[in-house]
């Protein structure tokens, strides 16, 4: 049945502004996609004439967050080891936790929780690392179809640079993904798909490297993986890569760098030929500003990305990252381009709305048409309550500041996925 949602609507078209209707009205067709907004609910009331209209009050209606990077099986790790850089971080603490994931049961336990809180913070989408482990990135890809939340589940490949069970052989690692290929992957407007995922190239060789490529070709599936996130990596990569000009360009020899729909994360050194052919090959960033500051990586250039046209989402980068509340991801990216201002006094900050932007529409590409309003956009959205934060006579873009900022999952009153209210997920 076609809804019509009353409340204070805030989103972003564009980056460089809000669109902001007081009182205003989204009306959503039974499909879970926008038919319209408007002031005037006689308008969108001639367009759907027998839709139930729902009365959210003085409350914010905004888009849902997305999470274009996320570690669901880091979940545990959460805030551990904070004070050591990427290399060592992964061998003392990541792998170890990730070996675990082979207990399916084990696996159980902590995906619930991972899916719970991303439930909590209004994040609907997720584009997610799971591990090698076939049986239990099954699970996880079954949770989110359980909870009706959206996300793109990569089971890791891996088999170089890495402890023994972590290190899969090219064969078994291929038929593990035809299996989930084969179950979740043929329906590509289907909100849980999985994603072709190498870890990395140091932990991929290159016969690893050419399957990921030719399964990503073969099904047209979309890749994830890490690039340009700290200097001894991409010092290790140029020692692998021999012939690669850069680390993108590694990636793209091997049909890995937007060949079909490609993420990667951090980017934090990513300039010149790299960035360029980010931008030809219309590969997403993952901005990850907790994670690159927590394990010392520096600050990524997102003006430089903006004005170049690049598109960007933003990550937790769970665990890494100490944060999987995206509204707190928007503030940290907000800060780290303050900062990279004081460097570099030709690049301006990013403004509210254009960090609001990255989170919702520019995220939202990644999944499909998502993260606005706009007709045909699906209604991905939350309702915040913001009364205890004394919004009393505060502009609405005043009472959004504040909740970004300030506000937390208590003020979450409603949230929905493709036109789908989505209740609490069992923990």
């Amino acid at each position: 049945m076609n809804k019509i949602y009353k409340g204070h609507i805030i989103f972003t078209k564009e980056k460089d502004h809000f669109e902001v209707l007081e009182n205003g009205y989204v009306a959503v067709g039974d499909d879970g996609r926008v038919i319209n907004v408007a002031t005037d609910l006689k308008a969108l009331s001639d367009q759907c004439p027998d839709a139930e209209i729902v009365d959210f009050g003085d409350k914010l209606l905004i888009p849902a967050m997305n999470d274009v990077h996320v570690h669901a099986s880091q979940y545990r790790n959460q805030s551990i080891a904070m004070d050591l850089e990427l290399l060592p971080w992964l061998q003392n603490y990541t792998f170890p936790e990730e070996m675990k994931y082979a207990d399916t049961k084990y696996a159980e336990r902590m995906y619930r929780r991972f899916v719970n809180i991303l439930w909590r913070f209004g994040t609907m989408r997720a584009c997610v690392f799971a591990t090698i482990h076939t049986e239990s990135t099954r699970l996880l890809m079954h949770l989110f179809q359980e909870a009706g939340m959206g996300a793109l589940i990569g089971k890791v490949a891996m088999n170089r640079n890495c402890p023994e069970g972590l290190s899969q052989s090219v064969d078994d690692t291929v038929a593990g993904y035809e299996e989930l290929i084969a179950e979740f992957g043929g329906n590509t407007d289907a909100l849980v798909r999985p994603i072709v995922t190498p870890r990395f190239i140091p932990s991929c060789t290159p016969e690893m490297l050419r399957a990921c490529g030719e399964l990503a070709a073969k099904y047209q599936m979309p890749v994830q993986s890490h690039l340009s996130e700290n200097k001894d990596e991409i010092a290790l990569v140029q020692s692998l890569e021999k012939d690669s000009t850069c680390y993108g360009d590694a990636y793209n020899r091997y049909g890995l760098f937007g060949q079909t729909p490609t993420v990667m994360a951090h980017c934090v050194w990513t300039d010149g030929e790299e960035l360029e052919l980010m931008k030809q090959n219309d590969v997403m960033v993952a901005h990850c500003p907790s994670s690159n500051f927590n394990v010392a990586s520096g600050m990524a250039p997102i003006r430089k990305f903006l004005d170049n046209g690049l598109r960007i989402g933003l990550g937790s980068d769970i665990s890494a990252g100490h944060d999987l509340n995206i509204f707190r991801t928007l503030v940290y990216a907000i800060q780290v381009s303050k900062m990279y201002y004081q460097q570099n006094h030709n690049q301006p900050f990013l403004t509210l709305s254009e960090a609001f932007w990255i989170a919702t529409k520019s995220a939202g590409t990644l999944f499909g048409k998502v993260g606005s309003f706009e007709p045909g956009y699906e209604f991905d959205a939350l309702v915040i309550n913001d009364h205890d934060l004394n919004h009393d006579n505060y502009s609405l873009l005043n009472r959004l500041e504040r909740y970004i900022y300030i506000g937390d999952d208590r003020q979450i009153e409603h949230r929905f996925c493709r036109g789908r209210e989505i209740a609490e997920p069992r923990y």
